[in-house]
């Protein structure tokens, strides 16, 4: 029961992968309805896959 911390962290760590990857999916799946936001889009899921990612390394790492 002392391990509260790692666990915690665990989870932080399991819940930005899942974000992070799916972002990164649907970056690459997601069809704007106007010509104009795809490439805007696409961009902004790269990002906030990439941070996701990142975000899981710094996570796993502080376990």
């Amino acid at each position: 029961m002392s391990n509260w911390i790692e666990a915690l962290l665990f989870g932080l760590a399991l819940l930005a992968f899942v974000l992070g990857f799916s972002s990164i999916i649907m970056a690459m799946i997601h069809k704007p309805v106007t010509v104009d936001a795809e490439m805007k889009e696409k961009v902004e899921y790269g990002f906030f896959g990439v941070a996701g990612l990142v975000l899981c390394i710094l996570f796993s790492y502080a376990i």
